[in-house]
């Protein structure tokens, strides 16, 4: 529905006294038509993002308990592998279908796999359920998109794109200090059988808004081709994993079918111009695997940094982090006031030059003169600029999308997000051992790491988000 013109008379309420309400084209996301679904989507995302931050603290735990430590790279891995290829076919399924069903079904994915993640007994089932999460979590997030896509007019998706990233705030906030408290008093199991529970009320919540959610031009049936393609993609992702915790001489068969099996079928997975940046929709697309990978591969390693070169807990250096947390969704705030819609593509290569500056930033600790703090307000830099870019590609995704297409352009970014993520970490872990960071321990009697180790990743993912400022520039087609 579009806004109401300007001239029109205000509305009247039952007793002909002019209505201080908003008209229904011209509520916000939160108002009587948009408000159970926006409540629903910010409880899902809030229970994913509680859900990561929870796991990272219990994972250790875990795994010494499931005599896993050998397996433990692969707990993570396995989730981000089958997340690629459950994105991929939850953008076609939600093309074909409508969002609601690859939406419930990832819901349920998810919650299962935390059962069988709290329930497994060795570590192959740990890792196993784990994938299950991962492609629920898949399932779940490209369904996300397509309903905002469908179901919010475009004026109201920058303020969506920005509840999103406020619904990590709080649980990357508490994530950590509930799941050690729940670990320590009652066990890391229930770390992954109490979360299910909280699945329930956003279900409830979200089922009657989203039965109201327009269906959309529809295909006629799935492309095979695009789910082999991503499933192939998953594969190769995989062995490339495994042969990167694994280096050995031997491990080069694996990574070079892995690399036979990801190139050529992201190359046919992706809009054609990705890895040239294209103008439009093929800029956008790189823009956001540039990004978050950039922004993971450094704070995978700020914590390590801190407690190996300057002597912090492990608490501390967690929390030097959170700042960014903050920010982040300030900086989704900003990107979605309406007199920042003329300057969105500026405001993003703004936002990629600011995590540039601030990952460049922290390497500077490793000299004892300077103070740790500079590493936090670094992060609350970092944070803020990550918020300014990542709401406003989902926007333009959207907004570049004909209609039907929602789906798949989504599965493309979220795509695009997790290889971005696999490959930059993994090089910055080569990266960091090939610089003689392989030895360094986290226990009070273990060794510094050479500072040219942290050095490398981070100069590594400062160049890459510098390279993203650049793209940001092509993200509006010609004419």
């Amino acid at each position: 529905m579009t806004a109401p013109d300007s001239t029109e008379s205000p509305a009247l309420s039952d007793n002909g006294i002019p209505s201080t309400a908003a008209p229904e084209g011209m509520e916000g996301i939160l108002g009587r038509r948009h408000r159970a679904l926006t409540l629903g989507i910010i409880s899902v995302v809030s229970l994913i993002a509680f859900e990561a931050s929870a796991v990272n603290t219990a994972m250790p735990v875990a795994a010494r308990a499931l005599d896993g430590i050998g397996m433990y790279a692969f707990a993570f891995t396995a989730f981000f592998t089958a997340s690629l290829f459950a994105m991929a076919l939850s953008g076609e399924w939600c093309d074909r279908a409508g969002p609601l069903v690859p939406l419930f079904t990832g819901i349920g994915a998810f919650g299962a796999g935390l059962l069988g993640a709290g329930a497994a007994q060795q570590m192959w089932m740990f890792v196993a359920a784990r994938a299950v999460q991962g492609a629920g979590s898949g399932l779940v997030i490209v369904a996300l998109y397509v309903v905002v896509g469908r179901a919010y007019p475009e004026r109201l998706r920058p303020s969506v794109m920005a509840s999103f990233s406020a619904a990590w705030v709080v649980p990357v906030i508490v994530g950590p200090v509930v799941a050690g408290t729940v670990t320590e008093q009652l066990g890391w199991r229930w770390v992954f059988l109490a979360i299910p529970v909280l699945v329930v009320p956003p279900l409830a919540v979200m089922l009657p808004a989203l039965r109201r959610v327009p269906a959309g031009v529809r295909t006629e049936g799935m492309d095979r081709r695009r789910i082999l393609l991503a499933l192939a993609v998953a594969a190769g992702a995989g062995l490339l994993q495994y042969a990167g915790q694994d280096l050995r001489p031997w491990s080069l068969l694996p990574a070079a079918a892995g690399l036979l099996l990801l190139v050529p079928c992201v190359l046919r997975l992706l809009p054609a111009g990705t890895f040239r940046a294209a103008r439009g929709l093929p800029a956008v697309v790189l823009l956001r695997g540039i990004a978050q990978g950039a922004f993971l591969a450094a704070e995978g390693f700020v914590p390590l940094m801190l407690v190996t070169e300057r002597g912090m807990s492990a608490t501390m250096a967690g929390m030097s982090l959170t700042g960014g947390g903050l920010t982040w969704a300030l900086g989704s705030y900003t990107q979605s006031r309406p007199a920042a819609e003329p300057y969105r593509e500026r405001l993003m290569s703004l936002g990629m030059a600011l995590l540039a500056v601030a990952i460049a930033v922290v390497p500077a600790v490793l000299a004892g003169a300077v103070p740790v703090w500079v590493v936090a307000a670094a992060w609350v830099l970092a944070g803020y600029g990550m918020g300014l870019t990542m709401s406003s590609l989902g926007v333009l995704l959207l907004r570049l999308s004909r209609e039907g297409e929602e789906g798949t352009n989504s599965a493309s970014m979220q795509v695009s997000d997790a290889l971005g993520s696999i490959v930059l970490v993994g090089v910055a872990g080569v990266l960091f051992v090939s610089f003689g960071g392989g030895s360094v321990s986290v226990d009070a009697a273990g060794g510094a790491a050479p500072a040219s180790a942290f050095v490398g990743v981070f100069a590594l993912a400062a160049a890459c988000a510098a390279a993203g400022s650049c793209v940001a520039v092509r993200l509006r087609p010609r004419g």
